[in-house]
């Protein structure tokens, strides 16, 4: 890291140690792991920003250099912000904004306040690059722009999940209505997009409303190739040393149940097998990136097996949001 910020970074956790602590001398012990968390804070913000700008530019690339010179549509709260700028003629960044705002609230309450606060900011950055940023209006075939605006689009959607964040709120919903209803989130999903579609077809043309399900169809496939479907869950196993800190991170800090298997180590320094716990939970693809993150807080060594889970029942993973 560079001087200048690992320099800001120790003044800040000396600060913040000196006023918890007003009578007592700070050490450098104290301020040691202080910053190392606040380095890990530091990359893994970086790193997911990144990933919710490019995103951002891929999303907008493939709305105005595909599908909003066209007249075509998609599905989700993209689609219908679409479906209204055909309509009514108005800038499609207030309706992306505006289509998306109910879904942002309702995160806040079934996720958290930071992931609700990021996915504002990237659906406020996506309705900037549509308003102000110009493309070029790549080709005026329909089949390539069903399937290359949904890709670029569901790029877009896929990128900026992977950086704790949504440009599509019809996801959240989706996880809300899920644990009301007897159904899984595809299936809510699927019957959201087929309402769009049907609008479309009434409101502008079967032929439109045809080819919107391929770029459904597309966005879908690439937002699965980049980060495996917002419906699924992560099942984690870490291995770690430092595994009694991990369980308390877990318990106490996010709030998600564990279990704790009694281990063996293979194979030690020496050579010869150890005794350790292992620990397993299950979150979802939204929190991953805070789990990895407070893990390498802990233990930047800690060996960690992640696995899909396409659903679950029970726990508290469907009722408590993620602190």
């Amino acid at each position: 890291m560079h001087p200048f910020l690992s320099k800001l970074l120790v003044s800040i956790a000396r600060k913040r140690l000196q006023n918890k602590q007003a009578n007592k001398p700070v050490s450098k012990k104290q301020i040691v792991p202080l910053v190392r968390r606040f380095q890990v804070e530091v990359s893994h913000g970086i790193k997911e920003y990144i990933f919710i700008i490019i995103g951002v530019f891929s999303a907008g690339f493939g709305l105005k250099g595909f599908l909003l010179p066209n007249r075509f549509i998609d599905g989700g709260a993209t689609g219908i912000s679409l479906l209204l700028q055909n309509v009514t003629g108005f800038d499609l960044s207030y309706f992306l904004i505006l289509v998306n705002v109910p879904f942002i609230i309702l995160a806040s309450r079934i996720i958290n306040i930071k992931f609700a606060f990021r996915s504002i900011a990237a659906i406020s950055f996506l309705a900037f690059v549509v308003h102000f940023v110009e493309y070029p209006t790549v080709t005026d075939d329909k089949l390539l722009i069903s399937v290359f605006g949904g890709f670029f689009l569901g790029l877009g959607i896929g990128m900026s999940m992977r950086g704790g964040s949504v440009i599509d709120g019809t996801e959240v919903l989706a996880i809300y209505l899920s644990k009301k209803l007897s159904l899984t989130i595809g299936d809510i999903l699927l019957l959201i997009n087929i309402l769009i579609f049907s609008v479309g077809a009434y409101i502008l043309s079967m032929e439109t409303a045809l080819y919107a399900i391929l770029t459904y169809l597309a966005a879908a496939k690439t937002v699965d190739f980049v980060v495996d479907g917002v419906e699924e869950y992560v099942g984690v196993t870490i291995i770690s040393t430092q595994h009694e800190a991990i369980r308390v991170m877990l318990t106490e800090n996010l709030r998600r149940a564990c279990t704790i298997y009694a281990g063996k180590g293979g194979y030690g320094k020496n050579g010869e097998s150890y005794d350790k716990d292992i620990i397993y939970t299950v979150v979802t693809r939204l929190e991953l990136a805070k789990l990895q993150t407070e893990i390498d807080k802990i233990d930047r060594n800690a060996f960690i097996i992640m696995g899909i889970v396409k659903d679950l029942k029970g726990g508290m993973i469907k009722k408590k949001p993620l602190k």
